[in-house]
């Protein structure tokens, strides 16, 4: 079933108190998130190119440092591409495999190919600044992250760094999305507890996409998730009440309310066609620079990108409970 109601868990209904929120921003280091995460991210990274492998090897390193102790996995796999054969790979961070629900963010890593005569294409929206956020997100909640998996808490985080997202020519359903359909069958077949497959025991799909240029707009793509969209605006809109985002203009939320916008293609495609709740947060309209060479840096929008920062890390605290 793609669309439908399920009743939020106990979980998703706290708000932080206003102490425990701000102890949460505290321990975001937007200096971190841009110099050690974002920068390293920022090279061509098309699938099967050195800058690809350099990349996926950084993402793995980072996720292992972590303290809380995450399961880092890599689903490889080659596809038949409009370009040959090439090799892909998934990075798959589960913080406690064996706890019954999963709360998953993702995004992809790779960088869409274009001809050395028409680069380079760095992807800064698309989608380094995604991977530098749950990268900084990871970390930023360490301690409570280690302490929740340590307690058995119900339901885990999932970081999926997915490969091939873009086209090698034309968006097609063949070509495109190789690394999120690759997933998604695998996690339909693979179990998750009696009767259920990993698949199954995802709560929620949390997919981040073309983030970090300036003027952001985010919308609600499907009404089963409307709910959580709601939480982030709610999220949002008190930050900014505390005086806790910078250069955000109250009219100029992130989050947009009203009618769902439509689905976009994008990596919870696999995952949605499979009976997956997702929530979709991409820029919509796409920024100017969305596949141009100026989709780099100097075209991001810092104040922007910390401040998804700390909305998201609000956002995973009360949805984990942590």
């Amino acid at each position: 079933m793609i669309d439908g109601s399920i009743p939020p868990s106990p979980l998703q209904l706290r708000s932080l108190p206003r102490a425990r929120l701000q102890q949460f921003l505290s321990q975001l280091d937007a200096r971190r998130l841009w110099g050690t995460y974002l920068r390293p991210l920022l090279v061509e990274r098309s699938p099967g190119s050195p800058g690809n492998l350099r990349v996926r090897q950084f993402l793995e390193r980072e996720l292992r440092a972590l303290g809380a102790g995450w399961h880092v996995e890599l689903d490889g796999f080659s596809a038949r591409t409009p370009r040959g054969t090439i090799p892909f790979a998934n990075v798959v961070a589960t913080l406690a495999p064996e706890a019954p629900r999963r709360l998953v963010l993702a995004c992809h890593y790779d960088s869409k190919y274009f001809p050395p005569e028409e680069g380079p294409f760095l992807g800064a929206s698309d989608s380094a600044v995604p991977c530098a956020l749950l990268l900084e997100l990871a970390r930023a909640l360490d301690p409570e992250l280690r302490q929740a998996k340590e307690e058995g808490s119900p339901m885990t985080l999932q970081l999926l760094f997915l490969d091939g997202e873009e086209a090698f020519e034309e968006w097609s359903p063949t070509d495109s999305l190789y690394g999120a359909r690759h997933l998604a069958r695998r996690m339909e077949k693979t179990p998750h507890g009696p009767g259920a497959s990993q698949l199954e025991a995802i709560e929620l799909f949390v997919l981040l996409d073309l983030l970090g240029a300036p003027g952001l707009s985010i919308h609600s793509h499907f009404p089963r998730t409307a709910s959580w969209f709601q939480r982030l605006v709610g999220i949002e809109k008190r930050l900014h009440r505390l005086g806790l985002l910078e250069s955000h203009p109250r009219e100029e939320l992130y989050f947009q309310q009203g009618t769902p916008y439509g689905p976009v293609d994008d990596d919870h495609a696999p995952f949605l066609r499979r009976g997956v709740p997702v929530l979709h947060l991409i820029a919509t309209p796409f920024p100017t620079v969305w596949h141009t060479p100026a989709d780099t840096e100097e075209n991001l929008d810092p104040p922007t990108v910390r401040n998804l920062s700390r909305i998201l890390v609000v956002f995973l605290a009360e949805c984990l409970g942590l």
